[in-house]
């Protein structure tokens, strides 16, 4: 958390000036403007991003994402207003999911009924793989 220049003019000279709220407060030399060093908020590691956003665009819900990634529902719906995602609209098909390890998924598709009929995406969640499967609404 190290200030390198006053935010209001830029310039580089500038002075301690106190301690406010625990934060180091200083003071511009050529502007006389107070500033305290800016907080460096919490960072989400890019993965969760990356597979919050996949995981949108297959068609989960943000409450569905939350309980799997562990992440807020209301960050997940901010990314998808910052990067500015669009899910595409088909009512056709349904997706659901399933967590499995690496032997429950070889169990799975060694059946071919699991798969026929469906499109299936897998994809790597820490030491698992979630399962998404697009099934068609039955009429």
């Amino acid at each position: 958390m190290k200030q390198n220049s006053c935010p209001n003019c830029g310039s580089n000279t500038f002075v301690k000036a106190g301690i406010v709220n625990e934060r180091q407060r200083f003071k511009c030399k050529k502007c006389n403007y107070f500033f305290t060093v800016n907080k460096l908020g919490k960072q989400i590691d890019d993965y969760y991003v990356n597979k919050s956003l996949q995981l949108y665009l297959e068609g989960l819900t943000y409450r569905e994402i939350e309980r799997i990634l562990g992440i807020s529902h209301v960050t997940i719906m901010n990314w998808v207003k910052k990067y500015n995602i669009k899910r595409p609209y088909n009512s056709e098909y349904h997706p659901t999911y399933k967590i499995l390890n690496a032997s429950e998924l070889s169990k799975y598709f060694s059946d071919p009924k699991n798969v026929k009929g469906s499109g299936v995406i897998v994809t790597e969640l820490g030491d698992k793989f979630m399962l998404i499967k697009w099934e068609r609404f039955k009429d």
